[in-house]
């Protein structure tokens, strides 16, 4: 059983975490199948934007230990492991490429995200949750620092105080809590989670996917760009854009006061 599934649909290409019997925890397998995944998001023009699922009842664990068992692995001798090669090998692609992917990233937590399985979650452009979910931030429980973004993301999103709480304590964090902090987009009932999450894909993906692109680009340069700079990229974005046919398409469906039809 493949433990990365892809399905493409009306311009969505839904990629599912299929380990369900452990809580879709990441091995060597899934990010070989992840690695695939991104190849055909990045490669495919059918492909206008990206959801992430979990199956079951978890959306991802985070690693599985059961592939860094120490007592294993000092009978092997491999202990102690390089446990930043790992993140460079597999992670740390894996995060850079959904943020630099120009087509729009959906996140639909279904259940329990922990350590780098919550940080990949907050890889998405959008992040649903089910009211259920838990974040946790689990290294610290395993003697770790948080990785897969997680000392990024944090404290841009929600302040470097309550960043700080989350990773050195590893309380869990609600989904409610986290959308009230900003966290991530929205928290809805369980049973609707995936029904909003497909709603918002599609839209996305029958929208100017172009200009979502070049967006995501300028958004996330904000963190270390200044004013001026800002204001530069916005010119340079706005040039791009304003030549692609999605924004003739735009403005004359406006005159005409239909729906645009973008080809993206």
């Amino acid at each position: 059983m493949a433990s990365v599934l892809t399905e493409l649909s009306d311009g969505v290409l839904e990629i599912t975490l299929n380990r369900p019997e452990r809580l879709n925890a990441f091995t060597s397998e899934m990010h070989e199948g992840l690695r695939a995944a991104m190849d055909r998001a990045e490669t495919e023009d059918a492909v206008r934007a990206v959801l992430f699922t979990g199956a079951g009842r978890g959306f991802c664990a985070g690693q599985d230990l059961g592939e860094r068992d120490p007592k294993k692995m000092i009978e092997e001798g491999t202990w102690p492991p390089d446990a930043g090669a790992g993140l460079k090998a597999n992670y740390n692609p894996l995060i850079l490429r959904l943020k630099a992917l120009p087509k729009p990233v959906i996140t639909a937590v279904n259940g329990v995200a922990a350590g780098a399985g919550a940080n990949f979650a907050l890889a998405g452009d959008i992040v649903f949750a089910a009211k259920s979910v838990k974040f946790i931030q689990a290294f610290v429980k395993i003697g770790l620092v948080p990785d897969a973004g997680g000392t990024f993301f944090l404290p841009r999103y929600i302040g470097e105080a309550r960043a700080r709480a989350l990773a050195m304590t590893g309380d869990p964090l609600s989904a409610e809590q986290a959308a009230d902090w900003g966290l991530i987009w929205k928290c809805v009932e369980d049973d609707a989670l995936m029904e909003e999450a497909r709603g918002m894909a599609r839209r996305l993906a029958c929208g100017a996917t172009h200009a979502i692109g070049l967006m995501k680009g300028a958004l996330q340069a904000s963190a270390t760009n200044d004013l001026a700079k800002k204001l530069d990229l916005e010119a340079e974005t706005k040039r791009k854009a304003g030549a692609d046919g999605d924004y003739a398409e735009g403005v004359v469906s406006f005159i005409e006061k239909r729906a645009p039809k973008f080809g993206g």
